[in-house]
């Protein structure tokens, strides 16, 4: 079950990320405007629905598939968990303001994700306050060659980012 939940929301990253770049590619050529026209303040429901899928893929491989979190993902998790209840928050009452607090928290969760990814990769790295028992450098879960647990996370702050500044309305006002 875990191999299959795993690459669920390992699909799940890829289409986020595809969806940056479709943003990115929309931006480049000055086409935001309908992108943000046709979500409105939905674009605040989806990055609150990213959040949400991020906190509960974390929970799912610590409580069920039994993975021990290592330090650096108790420092994502630290970011993300917030991110459910302020993005709620802010879809249903449909305020852009939020960005001055949920982008902090993203921004911060997606350098700590880099850094843990790149530590995945380059072990030598150094790593201090990683434990033995769940080094930092370990990659527990790893699908389609490159997409481990830290990479889903850096997707999904960064989905969150791309929906808070380039999906937002030209105004913060609800």
């Amino acid at each position: 079950m875990t191999v299959v939940v795993a690459t669920f929301l390992a699909l799940l990253t890829l289409t986020a990320l595809a969806g940056i770049v479709v943003v990115v590619v929309l931006g480049a050529f000055g086409r935001l405007a309908a992108v943000r026209g046709a979500l409105g303040s939905g674009a605040l429901w989806l990055a609150f629905v990213v959040a949400l899928t991020a906190t509960t893929g974390s929970l799912y491989f610590s409580e069920v598939a039994g993975l021990e979190p290592c330090t650096l993902c108790w420092y994502q998790r630290i970011a993300m968990y917030p991110l459910v209840l302020i993005l709620g928050i802010a879809a249903w009452r449909g305020d852009w303001g939020v960005r001055r607090y949920a982008a902090p928290l993203a921004g911060i969760g997606a350098v700590v994700a880099a850094y843990h990814m790149l530590l995945q990769r380059v072990p030598s790295l150094p790593s201090t306050g990683c434990s033995v028992t769940a080094p930092c450098s370990a990659i527990d879960l790893e699908r389609f060659g490159f997409v481990t647990i830290p990479f889903m996370a850096f997707a999904a702050f960064a989905a969150i980012l791309t929906v808070l500044f380039a999906l937002a309305p030209e105004t913060d006002e609800p």
